[in-house]
């Protein structure tokens, strides 16, 4: 069973409501089992989603007709695949990975599953990678340093046109989101991201608490409902 980065009490009925909904609605294959393997034998953070929240955003992706994605924070490629696998003929998964040995592991993961086609991953710090993509994007994924998410949402907004999806994970930091007095930059971080998409007009968006194998966390989701007041 996954660690779960806020552990509560309950962490083992929600990790096995994970493994049943796994079973039954996102089952495993060789190419995703082999990822979170790989993900493991080189260390990096047990901070991939779980495979109901990978089917998930691949039902995003197919019920939008996404073609073109973006994904800040890369990890191993997990989340990636599921992504990837989802996209239509054509379509494009640009990726973002600060770190140069998670961005070699997830090349390696994408290349296993058969993705590698529909797939750009990108090494360096977002802020610097950003300014050099072509919008639009359909749906914009953002699952980075939670200190950056205001900047990431900026970005994100330059990216997109009317009916980009944006979605930014792990939003609810044990609990920690509703604390106002958080000391906590990645707290603040997502605290700030929430309150620029709740002011912004140009969004329509929910946050959602999840339980699960992962522990107590969340997602919030935008819906882009109009251009940039600077584009004609």
């Amino acid at each position: 069973m996954r660690i779960p980065d806020y552990p509560s009490a309950d962490a083992e009925k929600w990790s096995a409501v994970d493994e049943y909904f796994s079973h039954l609605l996102a089952p495993a294959d060789a190419g995703l089992e082999a990822a979170l393997q790989a993900n493991a034998r080189a260390g990096l953070p047990a901070h991939d989603v779980s495979a109901p929240q990978g089917k998930m955003l691949a039902l995003f992706i197919r019920m939008q007709q996404a073609k073109r994605v973006l994904e800040i924070g890369t990890l191993g490629g997990y989340r990636t695949i599921w992504m990837a696998r989802a996209l239509p003929a054509g379509g494009q998964l640009i990726s973002i990975e600060a770190e140069p040995r998670h961005a070699e592991v997830a090349v390696k993961n994408i290349a296993n599953a058969g993705v590698s086609d529909r797939v750009e991953v990108h090494v360096g710090a977002a802020l610097d990678v950003l300014p050099t993509l072509k919008a639009p994007f359909d749906l914009i994924f953002i699952d980075a340093d939670k200190k950056n998410n205001p900047h990431y949402l900026q970005w994100a907004l330059r990216l997109s046109h009317t009916g980009t999806v944006i979605i930014a994970d792990n939003i609810v930091r044990g609990g920690a989101v509703a604390d106002a007095d958080s000391a906590d930059p990645n707290v603040a971080g997502v605290r700030e991201f929430l309150r620029m998409v709740a002011e912004n007009p140009r969004l329509d968006a929910t946050a959602i608490q999840t339980t699960g194998e992962k522990g107590w966390d969340g997602f919030a989701m935008a819906v882009v409902i109009a251009e940039h007041p600077h584009i004609s």
